[in-house]
């Protein structure tokens, strides 16, 4: 059964994010919220935390992951950056978006997509969340939680609890989050493109 922690979207509870900082280290899969709807989370490095991801979603090996990074600095420390790219990334966070770029040696080669070499990057707005990521000090490796039949994200933490209840080790829960996913924007080519809108703002992409 999953863990259920109730924590505050605002001034979280330092003593419940050591909690789940730790159960993360122990290669724990989590939910946790972020500033576009709930996801899940397991550390840099865990096969089997990326498998149950994989299996909860029903993903194939196409799926770009994302690395949940606390700045933009330690974003740099996964990704290739160009010049041009780094002022449009860097002008996007932190916020609602998902970068798609040319990933670094320190990513696990299971998270690349098979042929373009590359991962999703984001540094998210969210309270909790960045409490989370400065606790952990490394990214984690996360994906929206949608369920396979859902149309929309899961928002409730209470629901993710009672439907993944025998396949999370925890639930962190601060409330409903939203609903609107990020925006994704794959920066790997010569040009922009949109993958995905969402809820940031696709106009400096365009």
């Amino acid at each position: 059964m999953a863990r259920y922690y109730d924590v505050h979207p605002e001034n979280p509870q330092p003593r419940v994010i050591g909690q789940v900082a730790d159960l993360i280290r122990r290669g724990g899969l989590v939910a946790y919220p972020t500033d576009s709807c709930y996801a899940l989370g397991t550390q840099l490095g865990n096969q089997d935390g990326l498998d149950r991801i994989r299996q909860i979603r029903h993903l194939d090996d196409r799926h770009h992951f994302t690395l949940v990074c606390h700045d933009f600095a330690q974003l740099g420390q996964f990704v290739q950056i160009s010049n041009s790219v780094f002022r449009l990334v860097k002008a996007s966070t932190p916020g609602s978006y998902t970068f798609i770029l040319p990933a670094t040696r320190e990513v696990p080669r299971r998270m690349l997509h098979p042929k373009k070499r590359t991962v999703g990057v984001r540094v998210p707005r969210h309270t909790v969340t960045q409490a989370l990521l400065a606790e952990l000090a490394e990214p984690l490796v996360s994906s929206t939680l949608v369920l396979p039949g859902d149309e929309e994200p899961m928002t409730q933490g209470w629901e993710i609890k009672e439907r993944l209840d025998h396949q999370l080790d925890a639930v962190l829960d601060a409330g409903d989050c939203g609903k609107e996913p990020t925006t994704v924007i794959d920066l790997s080519g010569p040009e922009p493109e949109i993958l995905r809108r969402g809820a940031g703002d696709v106009s400096r992409f365009e």
